[in-house]
């Protein structure tokens, strides 16, 4: 691993730390999942995108310390983490620092090193990002985690507690393997005391970029039932669209790169239900 993520989770501070950097953001969200795939950190970087073009300041906090994908999909691989006096300072996309992101993944020496730490060093980093990454006056926080239940949503969590984080975004796809995984993920947030925000549904139906007609690859509606079941909001599908993966693979916001793709309007209808949103 690079010496700045050694460096950075060797250093543990109080966790009065963490409240006072946390005093600064608005709306704390984690955007969660119960299986890996469904398109998690996707939704999570779209969600970011999304509420910058609409003209709020927003920090994506990728705290997938084992597979960290927001460099690549903001187009920011290659860039460093710098340090001010008051602490790590995020990666902007450009000069007007409406879009800040911060991932291990700037402090490896390469794209390709693998991550091999043990609990209590994943637990040291996301106590490092949560109190010394100096975000600023900021409307939204975004948390991108790994899928399941592990070390970084344990400590994510616990560290937020006494923050007053909004909640979370669970994302699933409609299969049943993939709706019994997001069960669990529902029992861990109630556990734990995250209010959850609302249930995802991705991959629902694929759109021919041609003719625009939606094909459901994987079925649809598992999502919406499970919220149904749980008594707990349905935010809405986003199918399946190709060019989402290549905007994705790019580092650029599908709703400039793409403006016509139906996951647009499915992203800012999802957006315009999150907390300080007007509802359409």
């Amino acid at each position: 691993q690079g010496q700045g993520a050694a460096r950075m989770a060797g250093s543990i501070q109080d966790d009065s730390g963490v409240q006072k950097r946390m005093a600064s953001v608005k709306h704390k969200i984690l955007v969660l999942s119960g299986k890996g795939g469904v398109g998690k950190s996707t939704v999570a970087a779209q969600l970011a995108w999304t509420l910058a073009a609409a003209g709020h300041k927003v920090g994506i906090l990728d705290v997938d310390i084992c597979g960290p994908s927001m460099p690549k999909m903001f187009g920011l691989q290659g860039k460093e983490v710098l340090q001010s006096s008051e602490g790590w300072v995020p990666v902007y996309l450009d000069a007007s620092q409406r879009l800040g992101v911060m991932s291990i993944g700037f402090l490896l020496g390469s794209p390709d090193d693998a991550v091999v730490w043990r609990g209590p060093k994943k637990t040291s980093m996301v106590k490092q990002f949560l109190s010394d990454v100096v975000w600023g006056e900021i409307d939204y926080l975004i948390i991108d985690t790994p899928p399941g239940t592990s070390d970084e949503h344990i400590s994510t969590t616990q560290y937020l507690q006494s923050c007053n984080p909004d909640g979370a975004v669970i994302v699933t796809t409609p299969q049943q393997v993939s709706i019994a995984d997001v069960r669990k993920e529902i029992s861990f947030c109630r556990k734990v005391g995250l209010p959850i925000l609302g249930l995802v549904e991705n991959m629902s139906g694929f759109v021919c970029p041609n003719c625009a007609e939606c094909s459901e690859i994987f079925l649809s509606g598992g999502g919406k039932a499970l919220a149904e079941e749980q008594s707990l909001p349905y935010l809405g599908p986003i199918p399946i669209d190709p060019r989402l993966g290549v905007s994705g693979d790019n580092g650029t916001h599908l709703a400039v790169s793409v403006p016509d793709s139906p996951v647009v309007a499915a992203i800012q209808a999802i957006v315009r239900q999150l907390p300080g949103q007007t509802p359409a």
